[in-house]
């Protein structure tokens, strides 16, 4: 069933993610009521209405569906109690599933390993006797991540050999984890994806991304080289995905392009920063889709309509460079409203269409 303009979303989570589905929302003519814990978050600026209560406070979440048609979220990391209240008073897509398998890094290895995806080998971690277990059937080097809460590089251990595992475990806080062992790669890449009501399935080009300090700094389509010759593969992996959940909306999926093949690292069950390119630089864009999907309407063309597009993450005081962005022609910038620049913050992007 299509729930026509006029509508009210409901979008869990005040990030920047929120704000560029409340505007893609408004264009559609929907209202948006935003629900998130923070009074300053971004996406309150540009929504009809805005709840300021924790995840956790079952009544102002009731209180919250009660003035929304249809609702959905913005980030992973909310609590699934809190999603399934929601659902069993609104429709919510993506399902409180697709989130719970995204935010247990051992849940979703398992849930993409049974499907036969090729991952990256590892092994849980409960305890620091486990860690030394995951080194012997792992091996060195690796990367400890927890396994909750860890995004843009946080909640991270490296060991280039054993004697690395002390270490390690005190960076995450001795928290249950994953080890995952090295995976010889040549480039990063990303799948977009959006999934109607209907399962029909939509895809855009497959941005090359570039990370620095575990953060993204760079995705570029079209994608070359090796990562345009893994591409197809890899959409067809993450449409795999989508597919088993029954999941609706947009979702992103990570991959490392190796010498065996596209190698799955990890998915979003969101709108995501790899796809920010897509607002100017495609038909329609991932917030745009993820709208229209939820909403139960039908998908808009996802091709890339400029020779060459550039999206740039603009981190902490990189913002601050906004004029001499703006006086760039080919230059798209959005900036996100958040008023101190800390480092390792997003700030804002900017996104580049050239010939």
């Amino acid at each position: 069933m299509m729930l026509p303009p006029a509508s009210t979303i409901g979008i869990v989570g005040g990030g920047q993610l929120g704000r560029m589905l409340a505007v893609a929302a408004a264009r559609l003519g929907y209202r948006v009521h935003i629900y998130a814990p923070d009074a300053d978050s971004p996406a309150a600026e540009v929504a009809a209405e805005f709840t300021c209560a924790g995840y956790d406070d079952l009544d102002a979440l009731a209180a919250f569906a009660a003035t929304v048609d249809v609702a959905t979220y913005e980030f992973e990391n909310i609590p699934v109690a809190a999603l399934d209240a929601l659902a069993a008073v609104v429709p919510l897509h993506p399902s409180p599933r697709a989130i719970a398998v995204a935010q247990d890094r051992l849940a979703e290895k398992t849930f993409v390993a049974d499907l036969g995806v090729p991952v990256a080998p590892w092994a849980a971690v409960d305890d620091r006797a486990g860690l030394d277990a995951a080194i012997a059937a792992v091996g060195t080097p690796a990367i400890l991540k927890t396994r909750r809460f860890g995004y843009d590089g946080k909640g991270q251990g490296r060991l280039a050999t054993p004697a690395d595992a002390d270490a390690a475990w005190d960076q995450i806080g001795q928290a249950p984890a994953v080890l995952e062992g090295h995976v010889a790669f040549d480039r990063e890449f990303s799948v977009l994806l959006c999934r109607g009501q209907d399962g029909a399935v939509v895809t855009w080009d497959a941005p090359d991304n570039t990370h620095v300090d575990g953060i993204l700094a760079t995705s570029v389509v079209p994608a070359t080289g090796i990562v345009a010759r893994q591409a197809a593969d890899a959409t067809a992996t993450a449409v795999r995905i989508a597919d088993a959940l029954g999941y609706v909306g947009t979702l992103a999926c990570e991959f490392f392009a190796s010498a065996a093949g596209p190698v799955f690292n990890e998915m979003a069950p969101r709108v995501h920063n790899s796809g920010h390119w897509t607002i100017e630089g495609a038909r329609t864009s991932q917030f745009e889709n993820h709208i229209r999907a939820v909403c139960g309407l039908p998908l808009g063309g996802t091709d890339t309509v400029h020779p060459r597009v550039e999206m740039h993450n603009l981190i902490g005081d990189q913002a601050n460079a906004w004029d001499e962005i703006l006086s760039d022609p080919t230059a798209h910038l959005h900036l996100y409203g958040k008023a101190e620049a800390r480092p390792g913050r997003k700030m804002g992007h900017v996104t580049r269409l050239l010939d």
